[in-house]
């Protein structure tokens, strides 16, 4: 995790309370694990607004915590509030994070392992000199996961970065490895009497029944090229980056949606598992979560081939989550899965030319007719055409199905959960996510079940869920509002949240359903062509596609 330096805020004027809280408290649960005493115990932390009975409205939403902040009207149905949490004046040390063995066969490298090795790792850097010490990590009890995570291995305790950084340089020349570590960032129990914080938060409300513009996601130019949100935003409203997207040659087509995306009614890539979606109309802007499930196929009269995906380099299956995948058919986060045999729809949208490799591709023309049938993937398509790439075994069942086929029709939909067909318009919008934060007004965070959860990894939900970081946030509130939320991370004037400080932020806000979208440094909020937060990266990132709120 990057290191930022501190930037400066425009807009940062409402203050509220980040408390500790036990999980008992909020979800009922008790936190699992050992609970060893000083240095190697941990706890929950959670957001709770610090606002009298009086100061909040009976209905909830960006109007819970009016007492304080800015707020602008950026059309009818439409405002922009900007608010800090926490104490702002909050202060933390800099320590060094200590590489740990994993202890894991496919993972070397870890921030967290077992309590014997860090307590190892810990006593071999205090022979040496080195101020460490071991520390265990209890994260909050999620629906499906949390509790003990591990022990982690931390040097020093210093005032300023770069006396950690002179610290980490000493680590290094013992052969060990490690980073630089900002202690708010850490998604713990601040110590006794201490109020966390900073942290600097967008939000954006839109009323469906006042509203008169349109809500709609969107990629750009192309599916496989990035831009950043501002562009995608430009002459807009407000804008949002959205869905997790492909970030890396070597993972597939950068820009590619790794997750389900439909804009304006046209289904452009296939789901992550049944991992929860955002679904807009966006002629009003009203929205739902849904958890969906993808099917393709292509057939010709009595015959058929069913489809792995749609507008991905063939094989590569960012987070996993398809059918026959390895390691694993099972949403798995920020990992790439492979697929040897596969086959692969693109259209139009994808880019300029189709991925090239090895395999067979078939071009069809908007009426079903093949056109070409190539020995090599790669090729320009035109005029409403969409191509059928197969690689491995299944090229041979491709190119049978294709000389014999007389029109091929593709079939290309999602599933809800009751395997209903999601009814989609020209009008439909679906937008990738997860975890899950809030179900029906209730803590729902499924990060197990969505894939932040790694058997293999111990480091992946330490850092990614349990550790603060910016977040990105869409829900619906209890009035139907469209609710978007961005919180800046990882600087020392705004430390984030984690996944479970999210859900809560997104209760507090009076948000019924609530989902986590791409974050990092992803995150970033538009605003009349201004960008209102602070990338974590220190300057705006390219990303896959975003929400954005235009008037008509």
């Amino acid at each position: 995790m990057d290191t930022v330096t501190t930037s400066t805020r425009r807009t940062a004027t409402r203050t509220l309370t980040i408390t500790a809280l036990s999980c008992a408290l909020l979800t009922g649960g008790t936190v699992a694990g050992p609970v060893a005493a000083t240095s190697e115990s941990s706890a929950v932390t959670s957001v709770t607004a610090d606002v009298s009975a009086a100061e909040r409205e009976p209905t909830a939403g960006v109007g819970t915590f009016r007492s304080a902040g800015t707020e602008q009207r950026l059309a009818r149905g439409v405002t922009h509030e900007s608010f800090t949490l926490g104490n702002p004046d909050a202060k933390y040390t800099w320590t060094v994070q200590v590489t740990l063995p994993s202890g894991q066969e496919r993972v070397r490298d870890s921030q967290v392992s077992s309590r014997s090795a860090a307590r190892r790792v810990a006593a071999e850097l205090r022979e040496a000199g080195l101020d460490a010490r071991a520390e265990a990590v209890v994260a909050d009890q999620l629906a499906d996961s949390g509790g003990y995570l591990g022990h982690r291995v931390r040097v020093g305790a210093f005032p300023t970065e770069a006396e950690a950084e002179a610290a980490r340089s000493e680590l290094t020349a013992l052969g060990y490895s490690g980073g630089t570590w900002y202690e708010g960032w850490d998604g713990d129990q601040p110590s006794s009497g201490h109020r966390s914080g900073p942290v600097n938060v967008d939000v954006v409300t839109v009323d469906p029944r006042r509203f008169q513009g349109e809500v709609t996601g969107t990629f750009g130019e192309d599916i496989e090229r990035t831009e950043t949100t501002s562009e995608l935003a430009d002459g807009a409203l407000a804008g949002v980056n959205a869905g997790f997207f492909v970030y890396g040659e070597q993972h597939g087509a950068p820009g590619d949606p790794a997750g389900a995306a439909a804009y304006n009614g046209e289904i452009l890539s296939e789901t992550v598992g049944d991992r929860p979606n955002l679904v807009i109309d966006h002629r009003s802007g009203r929205a739902s979560i849904q958890r969906l499930t993808w099917e393709g196929r292509v057939s010709s009269g009595r015959e058929g081939l069913d489809l792995d995906g749609i507008n991905r380099v063939p094989g590569k299956i960012r987070n996993c989550g398809g059918t026959d995948d390895l390691p694993t058919e099972a949403p798995k986060h920020d990992v790439t899965c492979t697929d040897a045999d596969e086959i692969v729809v693109f259209t139009e949208e994808y880019g300029t030319t189709t991925p090239e490799g090895e395999g067979l591709e078939v071009v069809v023309d908007r009426r079903g007719r093949v056109q070409e049938v190539d020995q090599e993937r790669g090729t320009e398509l035109t005029d409403g055409q969409y191509s059928i790439q197969a690689i491995g075994e299944d090229t041979a069942d491709l190119h049978e199905f294709a000389t014999e086929a007389r029109r091929i029709k593709l079939t290309n939909e999602y599933l809800d959960e009751r395997g209903k067909k999601l009814r989609m318009t020209p009008h439909t919008q679906v937008l990738n996510g997860g975890p899950n934060l809030l179900t029906d007004g209730e803590r729902d965070i499924t990060a197990a079940r969505d894939g932040m959860v790694h058997a293999d990894n111990p480091g992946q939900f330490y850092g990614w869920t349990h550790q603060r970081n910016p977040r990105t946030i869409a829900g619906i509130d209890g009035r139907g509002q469209l609710v978007l939320i961005t919180v800046d991370g990882r600087q020392a004037d705004s430390v984030g949240l984690s996944i479970s400080e999210a859900a809560d932020l997104s209760e507090r806000l009076g948000l019924v359903d609530a989902i986590n979208l791409d974050g990092g440094g992803s995150t970033a909020m538009v605003v009349d062509g201004e960008l209102e937060n602070s990338p974590s990266g220190g300057s705006e990132r390219a990303v896959g596609d975003a929400i954005v709120i235009r008037e008509r």
